[in-house]
């Protein structure tokens, strides 16, 4: 074997100057060599095929950006809130729930915003479908780092997708996910996950906050880990300034608060009437004339049909459409008797609302259908959940009202109930036939009330804002039955100690006589000594012995002064002069009317002994003051007492 080694270095190797550019020379050919293989390598395969840039120009791959918003007013609260859990989420995710129109996604976008500005990542998931949800799911998570082999793991049947995505939102922090528009949560999916099971697209997993606005309210619909967050009505003052913000010129700050109390401060409608305002060509220019304008032509400002409204994005944006939304879901739902339902309701008061009013028997009437006391119950649940009905508050309560079963009560948005019965006249050919049977149904609630005594006084309490629509549905047929239906309701108020409500009733029910009959007809007669009973009960004496008197006089002239309604207007004359402490002359009347009463009625009628009654009670308290516990026990025990 040959030794090539060497102790000797070669002259040249000793030169530094020589080695380094040699070096050089060999690591910029192997670069070559290397780039020229690639290219080769390239050229040998199919080129790649670009998109078309039509497909691309038809956006098909949806953004994740977040709409842009103004300043949102009367939202501080939820929005301190979704801060706090953007800072610490702790397992949790917010879903803002609300009726259409509420300003959900307006809130959820001013978030967006102030998340962005922090310098979160956000990502804003408009809810369409199942397919584009998991898509843009997917989108969000590789933004935040998902390795590619994990997606293509699932891509492959070998991973959930939603678990591959959830897993990388949890390595991650501060970002912030909203989906938006999720008002049917079963179709989230995956297929056959329902939401709270928390297996699906929505999770409390991550280590950013995910917020959800949706229509569905229902802490069952959620589960546990959901921090609900109810947007109500806003307050007037914010709601004025939102229309001010709109319509700057169209009024002060006061015309703008009064309209948008006259809107139920509901954000859609402010949006609605502030754009309105605003347009060159609008008829109306100002808070107060579109104010008054609502009186008469609410269905043309805010009930108007779209032309496009089988647009679900349309429809959401338009005051006259939105809700109808909630219904098309709850009827897909297999829920069709919502729509009747909520129909019903918005021909009555804009007050609460008992459900024992509103029975099968009625519903079965006005749909045409049998209609079970089940499928009712879910009509009342699927507009609670999406809304569309709520639970009144108890004065000075911060939550809803609570009570037995028995005296359950919901309510109607004013603008809900408005835009309703505009839908109704639109729709319905025959609207006789509804008014005729939620007058029976409201005759029959008087009767079981009055039947029930004692019992029945809450029932009546809460009936008493609906019956004066007995008096705009009734024809010449009907007309003298359902004012004694009033008269009825009203003298159990009274036994109540409801002086209030009885008393407006019969002030309906006195103005519609007046109208009808005449100032002396004897019903006109009666219903003024009733309204007059109402203001003793009240405490309002002066007022009250004013129409008494005057009722007296009337029935003296036109009855005779033996008439036994005569009696009653002098009995009632009496009591009224005794709480005003003009005893003597009560004592006069009182005496006077036990005489004819005797004499007429006989010694042991319950109007004889009422009066005489009266009589002692009056003579043993004649040297007590005014308004002492005798006057205010003989105002409850003694009033009407003595007939109509």
């Amino acid at each position: 074997m040959t030794n090539y080694a060497s102790a000797a270095v070669p002259g040249w190797a000793a030169q530094a100057w020589v080695i380094w550019p040699v070096f050089a020379v060999l690591v910029a050919v192997s670069i070559g060599l290397l780039l020229w293989g690639r290219h080769l390598d390239a050229a040998a395969r199919p080129p790649a095929r670009l998109a078309p840039v039509s497909r691309l120009a038809r956006g098909q791959q949806a953004s994740l950006r977040p709409p842009h918003v103004q300043r949102v007013r009367g939202r501080e609260g939820e929005l301190a809130v979704l801060a706090g859990m953007l800072r610490r989420p702790q397992g949790r995710f917010a879903v803002l729930c609300a009726v259409g129109g509420m300003g959900k996604t307006t809130v959820a976008a001013q978030l967006a915003s102030q998340a962005e500005a922090a310098g979160w990542r956000v990502f804003w998931v408009r809810w369409r479908d199942g397919a584009e949800l998991a898509q843009q799911m997917v989108q969000a998570a590789l933004a935040c780092g998902l390795p590619e082999a994990e997606l293509e793991a699932a891509r492959a049947g070998q991973a959930s997708l939603p678990d591959v995505v959830w897993r990388q939102l949890g390595r991650v922090r501060r970002w912030l996910l909203v989906v938006d528009n999720a008002d049917e949560p079963h179709e989230i999916g995956p297929a056959g996950e329902p939401v709270a099971d928390y297996r699906g697209w929505i999770r409390p997993h991550g280590r950013g906050l995910l917020v959800v606005t949706s229509r569905d309210g229902s802490e069952q619909t959620w589960g546990p880990c959901a921090q609900l967050l109810p947007l109500e009505p806003l307050p007037v003052r914010p709601a004025g300034q939102v229309l001010l913000d709109a319509a700057p010129v169209a009024g002060t700050a006061e015309q703008a608060r009064e309209l948008a109390a006259r809107l139920g401060g509901l954000p859609l409608a402010l949006h609605a009437a502030g754009t309105y305002l605003a347009g060159p060509a609008s008829r109306y220019r100002t808070f107060a004339a579109y104010r008054h304008a609502l009186e008469q032509e609410l269905p043309f400002l805010l009930g108007a049909a779209h032309p496009n409204a089988s647009h679900p994005q349309v429809a959401r944006a338009v005051v006259r459409h939105t809700w109808e939304v909630s219904l098309d879901q709850l009827a897909g739902e297999g829920n069709a008797l919502a729509r009747p339902l909520l129909r019903l309701l918005a021909l009555l008061a804009q007050a609460p609302v008992p459900l024992s009013l509103i029975t099968p028997d009625l519903l079965s009437v006005v749909t045409g259908h049998d209609v079970t006391a089940v499928a009712l119950e879910a009509a009342f649940a699927g507009l609670h959940r999406y809304g569309l009905l709520g639970l009144p508050h108890s004065p000075g309560s911060t939550g809803p009202a609570s009570g037995s079963s028995e005296g359950a009560q919901v309510v109607l948005h004013p603008l809900i109930r408005e835009i309703n019965a505009v839908a109704l006249t639109a729709e319905t050919s025959d609207l006789a036939v509804w008014h005729r049977a939620l007058a029976e149904r409201l005759t029959t609630a008087v009767h079981e009330a009055n039947q029930r005594g004692r019992a029945g006084w809450p029932a009546a309490v809460l009936l008493a804002p609906h019956l004066p629509l007995l008096l705009d549905y009734a024809d010449p047929r009907t007309a003298t039955h359902h004012r004694t239906t009033l008269n009825a309701l009203a003298q159990v108020l009274q036994k109540a100690g409801a002086f209030g409500a009885a008393r407006l009733l019969h002030e309906r029910v006195l103005d519609v006589e007046t109208r009808m009959l005449g100032p002396e007809h004897p019903d006109t007669l009666t219903s003024r000594n009733n309204l007059g009973n109402a203001l003793f009960g009240m405490g309002e004496p002066a007022e009250a012995i004013r129409l008494l008197r005057q009722t007296l006089e009337d029935r003296t002239r036109i009855l005779s002064p033996e008439h036994p309604d005569t009696l009653a207007s002098r009995h009632n004359l009496a009591l009224a002069l005794t709480s005003a402490g003009e005893q003597a002359e009560a004592i006069d009347l009182l005496r006077r009317t036990l005489d004819d009463r005797v004499r007429i009625l006989g010694d042991e009628h319950t109007h004889t002994l009422s009066t005489r009654n009266a009589l002692e009670t009056a003579l043993a308290v004649s040297t007590q003051r005014p308004q002492s516990r005798w006057w205010h026990w003989l105002r409850r025990r003694n009033v009407a007492a003595g007939g109509g």
